[in-house]
């Protein structure tokens, strides 16, 4: 008899919800096309203001980063104006739901689900980042000998261990799309294995080439991106239609070897066309006052170092590589892997800016009693945040004549938790109307920013990071199968809800979770 899996939850990682709805509806996907017909479908909605670093981390704990911890994959440390990688700690401080899934005696495997830490204590065979996208713990898997079979069997992932990267010409694109290709059939292919070796109650995998295909491949894709190159194109096709194929053809193979009772199919986040102007944010907030450059020899060292790049972004391909020892070496450049510092001279800044991600901006404040010489008093904190962020709603982008920014929000008045302080104070949310370029695409074309207010007078620069695709909050699930409804679900669903959802499929309890079960996606239980 073949092996049987109760529930099986498959993820495409960071893919267009839109895109998913069109081409399952229009025989492009037709294995999803077939799981919407015969099963309940809809959106989700992400973690507002935390939708990149802190997606993963709130969908599989069900609670929020507040609670967990996690808002990016590097935060500033606790207690200290240093920034850190929490991987290299404590990561979340709250369990992924599948520990109550092992410890009711449920039979499970985690594989690849992104940001997701291995667990040798845990009762289940695991994979860690065999071609995640935001590896920050590197490859594992549990236990030792499906670790080795991994390695003889597959190797590395064929895109390696990031896919951000330079790509000059037609070929270029082409091989980087076949090796992502080659990377969602591997990864079929172990799923498969795993699947057939034996039953199980819970299953749960995630192709995240989608991400990779999302934000490197975003202007061939769309035909408006100003980087958009139709030569291109022509030699590779859509790009991210050939690689949603590749994935829905690889759920098919699955869910043929799987036996699976229930099927569950989710989109965390979706995608889109780059935006925003999150690299000009220091120097808006210099401009305002509300915080001072570094000291004068740090400043003329930043300046030397920005000539630098931008002569050496002018040399060809090959003289950068023969120079590139030299150049490091004179230019002081921090070792590979160092993390860089606040940029900010603290004794006399209100506020800094802190990472979290390049869609919505992060503001820590300097506060006096928490910081460890904070400035700003907290019965000064609510005016200071009310009138920073007038001052941002003032901010124009010349490109479209509207608000640069969309919406600045305290972080405090969203979420709460223990970990709150752990959080940036004010989340800046950049308007997504206008597709933003990059000097290392296209030529740079429409890279340059410019922006105005009676505050700031204008502030311009250009882009140099290399994606032209960038999160967005919201999600899709797909899900079929024995006692689960049909057709669509009004309203889009909590990723905090998938948490005691799923765990409910399975008739374990998840109490202490932010989400609530959802019987209009469970079915009866």
């Amino acid at each position: 008899m073949p092996a049987s899996t109760d529930l099986l939850v498959l993820g495409i990682d960071a893919a267009r919800p839109e895109l998913i709805e069109t081409w399952s509806a229009d025989g492009t996907l037709p294995v999803l096309g077939t799981l919407r017909g015969e099963g309940c479908y809809g959106g989700t909605h992400g973690i507002d203001g935390f939708f990149i670093g802190s997606t993963w981390p709130s969908l599989c704990t069900g609670v929020s980063p507040a609670r967990h911890g996690i808002h990016y994959m590097v935060q500033l440390q606790p207690d200290a104006y240093r920034l850190h990688r929490p991987a290299d700690a404590d990561w979340l401080r709250h369990r992924p739901f599948w520990h109550a899934l092992a410890a009711a005696g449920r039979r499970i495997a985690i594989l690849d689900v992104p940001l997701n830490r291995l667990d040798p204590g845990l009762d289940a065979e695991q994979v860690v980042e065999w071609g995640a996208h935001d590896a920050v713990f590197g490859f594992d898997a549990w236990p030792p000998a499906l670790r080795h079979h991994i390695t003889t069997r597959y190797g590395a992932h064929p895109v390696g261990t990031s896919c951000d990267g330079v790509r000059h010409d037609a070929d270029d694109h082409a091989r980087f799309i076949d090796r992502l290709i080659e990377g969602i059939e591997a990864k079929a292919g172990l799923t498969r294995e795993l699947l057939a070796a034996g039953d199980r109650d819970f299953v749960m995998q995630v192709f995240t080439e989608a991400h990779c295909a999302g934000h490197q491949l975003w202007h061939l894709h769309d035909a408006t991106h100003p980087a958009h190159d139709v030569r291109i194109v022509a030699h590779t096709g859509d790009p991210l239609r050939r690689v949603y194929q590749a994935i829905d053809r690889a759920i098919g193979s699955i869910l043929e070897t799987a036996g699976a009772r229930r099927v569950v199919v989710l989109g965390a986040h979706g995608m889109g066309h780059w935006y925003g102007a999150q690299f000009l944010l220091p120097r808006i907030l210099f401009a305002l006052g509300a915080a001072q450059p570094p000291a004068d020899a740090e400043r003329r060292g930043q300046a030397v170092h920005g000539l630098a790049r931008a002569l050496w972004r002018r040399l060809p391909r090959r003289t950068r590589s023969a120079l590139a020892p030299l150049r490091a070496r004179a230019l002081g450049e921090r070792p590979p892997g160092a993390l860089p510092g606040l940029g900010v001279d603290l004794a006399s800044s209100r506020c800094f800016v802190v990472p979290n991600g390049l869609a919505v901006g992060g503001i820590r404040l300097n506060l006096a009693g928490r910081e460890p010489a904070g400035l700003l008093e907290p019965a000064r904190a609510d005016v200071f945040c009310s009138e920073l962020s007038e001052a941002l709603l003032e901010i124009v982008d010349e490109r479209t004549g509207r608000r640069a920014i969309r919406e600045v929000v305290r972080t405090a008045e969203r979420f709460q938790g223990e970990h709150l302080d752990l959080l940036p104070d004010l989340l800046v949310h950049w308007d997504d109307t206008t597709p933003t370029g990059s000097t290392a695409v296209a030529g740079g074309t429409a890279s340059r920013v410019r922006l105005r207010s009676p505050r700031i007078g204008t502030i311009e620069g250009a882009n140099t990071y290399g994606r032209t695709g960038e999160h967005r909050r919201d999600g899709f699930f797909i899900a079929a199968g024995a006692g689960i409804p049909t057709g669509p679900v009004a309203g889009p669903v909590s990723l905090l809800d998938f948490a005691p959802t799923l765990a409910a499929m399975l008739d374990v309890p998840l109490p202490g979770v932010d989400g609530r079960v959802r019987p209009e996606l469970a079915g009866e239980r």
